[in-house]
């Protein structure tokens, strides 16, 4: 690494890893499939697409392009090399992103290197102090559950539901005794008391003395997506009716419930190979499917999906299956969720039914693991195959009245979809259940299509008003910053000065010859900065390499403006002509426009009050810009 990014990142020279390192890690892991654990990429045209991690889209505009190892969003900005990415989507050093993409590809680095990784100067304190509390705090918690007295009944009851000491060890569980050990852990470490307040560990009373929240509970970490543990669910040992079974900790300024998925850190990477993710109610559910080895399941923290969690999981595949309790109430969640997701999401839906009642975690301890592992092979249905089966609770199918009402919902369920081969498939089971003539079932199925039609475009037509009338905006001057309104029109002289720059870094000639224009400058500064870093860069370096040069800048904010540039559409070939032309709007013709705006607002001024003379002085220097600008136009500067 250069001396600007040791700065950087702590200058501290013991958080130095060699350039020559940087570049092996770097070029052994392919960016694609380092994204690919976050995001999930379609390929299109030549680059790779996917639903940005930054911020919340409906439509792809996040890309990713092999070739030259580097993403960019086009909606919200962001971009640069894999180290970049990370660094944004987790919060960590430079330092910090190197190791954590070369365990990703399997290259060892020197245990100085990993040892010496932690930022010295976290872009937020308080957020590192408190992982390091939860951190701190689970391995206490596992330490008391498997190697000392105080654990053993919690230690005995998760062995007697099936959980051997690996998979304790895999989830972190953990266990918080009767008699409170947190506190005094925390206070023989001189650990800050407000710190101990804001993590929701601690309850506090009315004279501001802390106690343990969680007592005589066994204790599932919960995770944030990257495996940090952000809070903590705990299981009640003995059942109290003052207690509730489970106590989740509070929502702080690292847990937010919206915005968590129990197991998305361990699940992310089968989610991507089964190319599905299958949603648990519980824990326990989830934990034991992944000990029979299906290990693409979540679970959410509360009794439905929201937008943030549905979207965690749009962006890493486009399938999902509920597989909830089998019993009723069990049925009335999966039918809520199927709702839910039918109208909030982009996913491709299923349902996986338990036999018996049961829910996952009894199923398997009643039956075992093979018979387990059938059922995700074979339960699974579509949503309208479930419906079917859940339209019969409460019905008595002996009797007509209950199956003209039976028939009667189906049909309306069967109308909905968009696939006539569907509609066929489950008519035929209509008719072989009940012994009717298939032709009269279509005739009723194809007037409620046509009603449902009517409906629709009636809602549509309330919905839809009149465009107001105004005058169109004037196009508001684009960012350059890795900032918001990303997408407004550049000017002549911003695409001047982003081509010139693709130019000046792909094209050593091309560098040369502008570097010999005397007092040449970039009009906006981002770009201006980069022309400075590029000339430092090219004293040590005789090749641009976009990767290694996005890292030796010192300001993260311009390797955004870098990576886009790379996902302009020019073409391959430039010409002494062309950079001509760049340098002269950008030198002349820009500062020439501005003089003339500024002689004309002055010009109007001038008029407004009557001073003549200042009309015609104005008048003629204006005159005086105009032929300049026309000679400018004509420019050589080669």
């Amino acid at each position: 690494m250069s001396d600007r990014c040791v700065q950087k990142w702590g200058g501290k020279v013991a958080n130095r890893i060699p350039e020559e390192k940087v570049e092996q890690v770097r070029s052994a892991v392919n960016i694609a499939d380092f994204i690919g654990q976050y995001v999930q990429l379609k390929k299109a045209g030549k680059n790779l697409f996917g639903l940005c991690p930054f911020h919340e889209e409906r439509t792809p505009s996040f890309s990713v392009n092999e070739q030259k190892q580097i993403f960019h969003c086009f909606s919200c900005g962001r971009g640069g090399n894999v180290f970049s990415f990370i660094m944004e989507l987790e919060n960590l050093s430079f330092p910090e992103a190197v190791v954590k993409v070369a365990d990703f590809g399997h290259i060892e680095l020197p245990a100085t290197y990993t040892a010496q990784s932690q930022p010295a100067a976290p872009k937020d304190q308080q957020q590192a102090d408190l992982l390091k509390l939860y951190a701190d705090s689970a391995k206490m918690y596992q330490h008391i559950l498997v190697n000392t007295e105080l654990g053993e009944p919690a230690l005995k009851y998760l062995h007697e539901r099936g959980l051997d000491d690996e998979t304790i060890q895999t989830f972190g569980i953990g266990y918080a005794p009767a008699n409170q050990l947190l506190l005094d852990f925390f206070k023989e470490h001189q650990t800050d008391y407000q710190l101990l307040r804001q993590s929701g560990l601690f309850i506090e009373n009315q004279n501001g003395d802390l106690r343990d929240r969680f007592v005589d509970r066994v204790l599932f970490p919960i995770k944030d997506a990257s495996g940090r543990v952000i809070a903590f669910s705990g299981r009640i040992l003995k059942q109290s009716p003052s207690e509730p079974k489970y106590l989740n900790s509070p929502e702080t300024k690292l847990f937010n419930k919206r915005s968590v998925l129990f197991n998305f850190d361990l699940a992310r990477g089968p989610i991507r190979q089964q190319k599905s993710v299958i949603l648990f109610e519980g824990f326990m559910d989830v934990i034991a499917a992944y000990r029979s080895g299906i290990q693409n399941g979540v679970a959410s923290m509360g009794t439905s999906l929201t937008d943030e969690q549905i979207y965690m999981l749009e962006r890493v595949t486009d399938t999902l299956y509920v597989c909830y309790d089998s019993d009723m109430p069990g049925q009335k969640a999966t039918d809520r969720a199927l709702k839910l997701l039918g109208s909030n999401s982009r996913l491709t839906l299923g349902v996986i039914q338990m036999p018996d009642g049961m829910d996952p975690d009894e199923y398997l301890r009643a039956n075992g693991r093979d018979k387990f592992v059938q059922v995700f092979e074979d339960g699974k249905q579509t949503p309208t195959a479930f419906e079917m089966q859940y339209l019969k609770h409460d019905l008595n199918l002996q009797n007509t009245p209950d199956q003209l009402t039976y028939l009667q919902a189906v049909l309306e369920q069967l109308a909905k979809l968009s696939s006539s081969v569907e509609q066929d498939l489950y008519l035929n089971q209509l008719v072989a259940e009940f012994d009717l003539d298939k032709n009269d079932l279509k005739a009723q199925l194809r007037s409620l299509v046509g009603k449902q039609a009517v409906q629709r475009s009636g809602r549509g037509a309330q919905n839809m008003t009149p465009p107001p009338e105004t005058a169109p905006l004037a196009p508001s001057p684009a960012t350059v910053d890795g900032g918001t309104n990303n997408n407004a029109p550049l000017s002549r002289v911003e695409k001047a000065e982003r081509l010139l720059l693709y130019r000046l870094l792909n094209d050593h000639d091309v560098w040369l010859r502008v570097m010999a224009i005397a007092g040449f400058h970039f009009v906006h500064d981002p770009y201006q900065q980069i022309f400075v870093y590029a000339e430092a860069y090219f004293k040590t370096h005789n090749q641009f390499d976009l990767g290694n040069f996005t890292d030796f800048m010192a300001d993260s904010d311009l390797q955004p403006v870098v990576t886009s540039l790379e996902f302009m559409d020019v073409a391959s070939e430039t010409s002494k002509e062309e950079i001509a032309d760049l340098v002269n709007v950008i030198m002349t013709q820009q500062p020439l426009v501005l003089q003339i705006n500024q002689k004309k607002a002055e010009l109007t001024a001038a008029k407004q009050i009557g001073n003549h003379d200042l009309v015609q002085q104005l008048t003629l220097a204006l005159i005086e810009l105009y032929r300049k600008q026309q000679q400018a136009q004509q420019a050589d500067y080669f």
